[in-house]
């Protein structure tokens, strides 16, 4: 059940996280107080976790491109109401910046519509250029967006038949430079090996997927600390994208599978080694919405990551790497998730969230 809130002073009542202290949280005006207040309205208690972050998310996107309206506010709701208080929303090609009137819905990083190579990518879903567009296209997108660009870095190239790079090494550096010229960080999707390089050379922020990560690679980024977004409840469609293309790709179905047969254990590297590692569901292409909990654990399950680590990945390390407050300190922004056990003993607790509050108003 959705509400706008209630009126006059909250309380929740638990252990609150990372700091793992028992306290009672206030909330005066959409902030988080320390100081008690006199009958404020006992609305949770349990375990209170700052809200959740989806890294890698589409609002406004489905299968065939931007959905109108009353499809991103259901798909924003069910990323709410999962817990998902904040979206570094990874390109759509939607204007979404309605929801930022919403004080009952997520706020949301963006990152412009995906820049692609013409004809190598989703029909409806980027800005299709050739490498001599890219800083235009790049600056464009970084206009659009809160600090963020997102290019596609690989695809499916017919003529090869397999997996292969979209821009040229010096277009890349190009591009970045024009993009931190800007004030923003850019990521890249990047599924196989080959693009890699160069968009680590070009100094790039971020990868979203990383699959074809080798050691040497992995090292480059944890001592650059780039951030990787896994993804990894939709690599799981691997062995489906490798089904449909099979027929007239045989070596793209084989390089799909064999990225999916090892991914595990290059995440486990990438962990290991100290790269910074942020929970993203890659929801609104494919895949639902809400499934940030899904993606937490398998975090943990699938990636090696310690508990804590996997929910810090999905909470306040993202908020902190997002630029936004992370920590439920007096005076921060009351975004905050009730648990009614301790999601850190047992992550299958993030799926049930039993209080969500946002903006200082309970919203589910």
């Amino acid at each position: 059940m959705t509400t706008r809130g209630r009126e006059g002073a909250l309380r929740v009542r638990g252990v609150v996280l990372p700091e793992g202290e028992h306290r009672d949280l206030y909330v005066v005006g959409g902030r988080i107080s320390h100081r008690p207040v006199p009958d404020a309205d006992l609305v949770g208690e349990g375990y209170v976790v700052p809200g959740l972050v989806d890294a890698h998310c589409h609002v406004g996107l489905d299968a065939d491109g931007a959905v109108p309206p009353p499809v991103q506010e259901q798909q924003a709701v069910a990323d709410r109401d999962a817990g998902t208080l904040l979206i570094r929303d990874a390109g759509s090609a939607a204007d979404t910046r309605w929801i930022d009137d919403r004080d009952d819905l997520p706020r949301i990083i963006r990152a412009g519509r995906h820049i692609a190579r013409t004809k190598r990518y989703i029909r409806n879903y980027g800005a299709e250029v050739e490498p001599l567009e890219l800083v235009d296209t790049v600056a464009e997108q970084a206009n659009r967006g809160d600090g963020w660009v997102k290019l596609v870095g690989d695809w499916i190239d017919r003529g090869v038949g397999d997996l292969a790079p979209c821009w040229p090494g010096d277009a890349l550096a190009a591009g970045i430079a024009k993009a931190h010229e800007l004030g923003a960080r850019v990521t890249a999707h990047v599924f196989g090996e080959d693009a890699l390089p160069d968009l680590l050379a070009a100094g790039i922020d971020c990868l979203e997927h990383g699959t074809g990560l080798t050691g040497d690679l992995i090292a480059e980024m944890a001592r650059r600390q780039v951030a990787l977004v896994p993804t990894r409840r939709q690599i799981d469609n691997f062995p489906e994208y490798a089904a449909q293309g099979e027929a007239k790709f045989p070596a793209y179905a084989r390089h799909m599978r064999d990225l999916h047969s090892r991914v595990d254990g290059t995440l486990r590297a990438a962990y290991e080694a100290g790269v910074p590692i942020y929970a993203g569901t890659d929801a609104g292409g494919v895949l639902p919405h809400g499934l940030v909990a899904t993606e937490i654990r398998m975090l943990a399950e699938c990636a090696g990551m310690s508990p804590y680590d996997a929910l810090a990945a999905g909470s306040w390390r993202a908020r902190e790497w997002l630029g936004r407050p992370a920590r439920l300190e007096e005076g921060a922004p009351a975004d905050f998730v009730v648990y009614a056990d301790d999601p850190v003993a047992d992550l299958r607790t993030l799926a049930a969230p039993v209080r969500v509050v946002l903006r200082g108003r309970v919203v589910a």
